[in-house]
């Protein structure tokens, strides 16, 4: 926790809006994307769908494939607190829904269902878009399923296991507009799975990497991302890391406050 609030001190002093962005490209982004007022209508559609987590009380036994938690002590776990603790904040909600709604991506791949918050806060920023999205905790993903199916959310596939064995399956032979990175928070793991979905983009692909200042050795994968000779363009908001490969774009690296 105290390295988070070192980072984001030194983020506030590095970061700027959109008057500091020379790339209009990304001065799109941020001007009709990331500074849009929020719809009440999809912000009242995550806010109801967040409370049917947080009236749930059943406890669950998690397996937990990443890093562990900073606050939970053991495996058992009421689903009410993980969507509370462990689940998207609703300002990362708001910044999900904003960058689906603005560059309408039609496939969409999301490594870490959790309960399912994020990947509903996908679905109402594009409801046509198609999500693929994997989860290794059988119970966690029982949860996000049953979420779905009473949301009655469409094009949502959702792949239970190993992500060593489910991510080279789920990107064989596909290409995805959006690759959304929310599970196993390790330098090793984040960096395995970057590399593995180098293999299912085209120019216009965007991929969203969760919590780059969660730890030093989350930072660590997060700068060696933006040094990889594919990544063109990267924003990092804080809160997410956001990386473009077009081709057409000078290297560039953008830190903005949202």
């Amino acid at each position: 926790m105290f390295f988070q609030q070192i980072e984001y001190l030194k983020f506030l002093l590095k970061s700027t809006n959109q008057h500091g962005v020379h790339s209009p490209f990304i001065f799109k982004f941020v001007t009709a994307g990331l500074y849009k007022k929020k719809s009440k209508k999809d912000w009242n559609s995550f806010r109801n769908i967040k409370n049917q987590l947080l009236k749930n009380k059943k406890t669950i036994e998690i397996t937990d494939f990443g890093s562990g938690s900073k606050v939970f002590k053991n495996n058992n776990r009421q689903i009410s607190k993980i969507a509370k603790i462990a689940g998207i904040s609703n300002k990362k909600a708001k910044l999900l829904i904003k960058i689906v709604n603005y560059f309408i991506p039609i496939t969409i791949l999301e490594i870490g269902t959790s309960l399912g918050l994020g990947t509903s806060a996908m679905h109402i920023g594009h409801q046509d878009a198609k999500i693929r999205t994997l989860e290794g905790c059988a119970e966690t993903s029982k949860i996000a399923k049953e979420l779905f199916q009473n949301n009655h959310f469409k094009n949502i596939e959702l792949i239970t296991g190993n992500f060593q064995k489910t991510l080279p399956a789920a990107i064989q032979n596909k290409q995805f507009d959006l690759i959304y990175f929310d599970g196993n928070h390790t330098k090793k793991a984040t960096l395995s799975y970057f590399k593995t979905c180098l293999t299912s983009i085209h120019n216009n692909s965007i991929f969203i990497f969760d919590d780059i200042y969660w730890s030093e050795e989350m930072t660590s994968a997060w700068n060696e991302i933006k040094k990889h000779p594919k990544v063109r363009v990267t924003v990092d908001v804080f809160y997410f890391g956001i990386v473009f490969f077009r081709k057409e774009q000078e290297k560039e690296h953008f830190k903005i406050r949202v």
